[in-house]
């Protein structure tokens, strides 16, 4: 029964992860630009997006097999759930979660830098030799990075270490306290890029989290836009503006900076009209664009939906972290470890009740991983990948260099790390730590007696941290948490900064949110630049079969005054 249960759950990993790979390689075929496409980066691309969608679904898999080993009708472990197969269970999970976080870490630190610059080296005169040469030498800083960064987690003192007299009550703590190097060493280099990746999930994950759910509720179909007679209208408004402001130069005295601007501007627009003419020309007969058109009730429905459920998410964050600083046992000395819910959290009630139906609960967490993680592209799609204000690279459908490719990739990796913090600490606390484990307290204090809550439901507790007696029996931590809690507990530090990051979070996604619903969201953060060339304008304007739509596409604004259109696309 145990290997029946238990394999069906990986069975259906595996699966997970057939669906992971297509999916990462329809993003690369999405976003990247084919004249500059490179096989060598397309496979690094495809390879890490793969291994950090696998750790960011690992999660439910994980909560999935731990909560499988109790029956939480009864309050009891299963009969084939003996302490053996319980540790093979956790071990094989520890193994996978240790070998995804380690493949993380090299792309992040060495393979994808690799990519980058072996793909940097290329001119007409390189041979395959020099470019491996030369890409070799740049990652030489990153292996010295990473190696420094594996010392310093190998000799560093833990928190246990570093204070002698401090003592933690609880057994579910001391647990946690590192002894081994090797793992003390992994633990802290995940440590550091949990940080980093805790920044870049405030930037464009709370953003994205807004943005994706407003986009839905506010986008334009293609249909409503893009009628030949429409676009006719408009060029027609265009080109009587273009003769005005011409007329204006009829004595040869030139035209002031306002005016030129103005009707440089038309003459990119009247481009840009021209061959939206011509697409909606093409397509009028096409009859996709009338289902997409039909379905937009259906669209507007799920971002009001989407719109709900980040709100409700940013609502559990935020009672979490209150509760975390008015009842966490050893606050900031252990990075605000939780070991109860205190206060009412609606996300992690709504998991613990799904927990009754089996398997509800796994597939609503595999939704909301992916929720997170669609949120994170639309951020880095809206926002581009840039230092403070300057803009390095933009992320387009069809127009994304192979650098800006690698570049967002790692973005997204080390995102990921906060992602599973994030839900791991602050969405859903308890369910995240122990699924839908339930202990039984029924009888109190009589040996020999099975303790079995089949007649007493009353006396079934969820499991928790800070539970004590039975619980110890039947409450098996996730590894996930267990491997969070284990980095913050030792290394209090990561733990104080990842933590204050989330009010951080919740507090760009009010800000994102109020100025969405108020003004269109753009994608791009200029209006279309005058060397745009024709082919890209083309496939902007296009919107179709030669590219897969992925929701965070509709991040446009579009808006119409007369007859006067603006297009904004990406």
């Amino acid at each position: 029964m145990a290997l029946l249960q238990t394999s069906l759950i990986w069975i259906t990993g595996l699966i997970a992860l057939v669906i992971l790979i297509i999916v990462a390689i329809t993003f690369v075929a999405i976003y990247s630009a084919p004249r500059d496409r490179s096989l060598f980066v397309s496979v690094v691309t495809v390879l890490a997006l793969t291994s950090l969608l696998a750790t960011v679904c690992l999660l439910p898999l994980d909560i999935a097999l731990v909560s499988s080993t109790t029956d939480s009708t009864t309050g009891t472990k299963k009969k084939w759930a003996n302490p053996d197969t319980v540790d093979n269970i956790l071990l094989s999970l520890k193994v996978v979660y240790y070998l995804l976080y380690s493949l993380d870490a090299l792309m992040c630190l060495l393979v994808i830098p690799f990519a980058y610059f072996w793909y940097e080296e290329w001119d007409i005169d390189s041979t395959a030799g020099s470019r491996i040469r030369g890409a070799f030498k740049y990652t030489t800083a990153f292996i010295l990075l990473l190696l420094v960064l594996f010392l310093v987690g190998f000799f560093i003192p833990v928190a246990a270490q570093r204070n002698g007299k401090e003592h933690y009550d609880l057994d579910f703590f001391r647990k946690l306290l590192l002894e081994n190097r090797g793992e003390r060493a992994l633990t802290f280099i995940v440590g550091v890029l949990l940080c980093l990746g805790t920044v870049l999930y405030v930037v464009y994950t709370a953003p994205g989290l807004a943005l994706f759910p407003v986009s839905l509720i506010k986008s334009i179909p293609a249909i409503s836009i893009t009628s030949a007679e429409e676009a006719r209208s408009a060029l027609e408004y265009n080109r009587e503006r273009q003769r005005i402001i011409e007329a204006k130069n009829v004595g040869g005295n030139g035209l002031n900076t306002k005016d030129r601007r103005e009707l440089e501007a038309l003459q990119r627009e009247e481009r840009t009209l021209t061959r939206k003419q011509r697409l909606a020309d093409e397509g009028k007969n096409k009859w996709w664009l009338k289902v997409r058109a039909a379905l937009r009730p259906f669209k507007l429905l799920l971002g009001l939906l989407l719109l709900g459920v980040s709100a409700l998410l940013i609502a559990s964050m935020l009672i979490t972290g209150i509760d975390k600083i008015k009842f966490s046992k050893c606050g900031a000395r252990c990075g605000y470890i939780l070991t109860d819910v205190n206060i009412f959290n609606p996300i992690n009630w709504v998991f613990v009740k799904a927990s009754k139906v089996f398997p509800v609960d796994y597939v609503i967490a595999l939704l909301l991983v992916l929720f997170f993680f669609t949120s994170t592209v639309v951020g880095l799609a809206f926002i581009g990948i840039r230092f403070l204000w300057i803009v390095i690279f933009k992320i387009r459908s069809g127009h994304t260099k192979p650098q800006a490719l690698l570049m967002g990739t790692t973005l997204l990796t080390l995102s990921v790390l906060a992602i599973n913090y994030g839900l791991t600490m602050f969405v859903a606390p308890q369910y995240s730590h122990f699924g839908g484990q339930k202990y039984c307290t029924w009888p109190m204090n009589e040996p020999g007696v099975v303790r079995d809550c089949t007649n007493h439901p009353d006396h079934l507790i969820p499991c928790s941290a800070g539970a004590t007696g039975p619980a110890a029996e039947v409450c098996t931590p996730t590894v996930v948490s267990t491997f969070i809690n284990r980095i913050t507990l030792n290394y209090p530090f990561f733990g104080i900064f990842t933590f204050w990051a989330q009010f951080a979070f919740i507090g760009l996604f009010i800000i994102t949110a109020l100025t969405a619903l108020v003004r269109t969201p753009k994608m791009n953060f200029e209006d279309q630049l005058a060397d745009e060339d024709e082919e890209e304008e083309e496939s902007l304007l296009g919107a179709t079969g030669n590219r897969f739509a992925g929701a965070w596409e509709d991040v446009r604004g579009s808006s119409r005054h007369g007859n006067n259109y603006t297009i904004n696309s990406h």
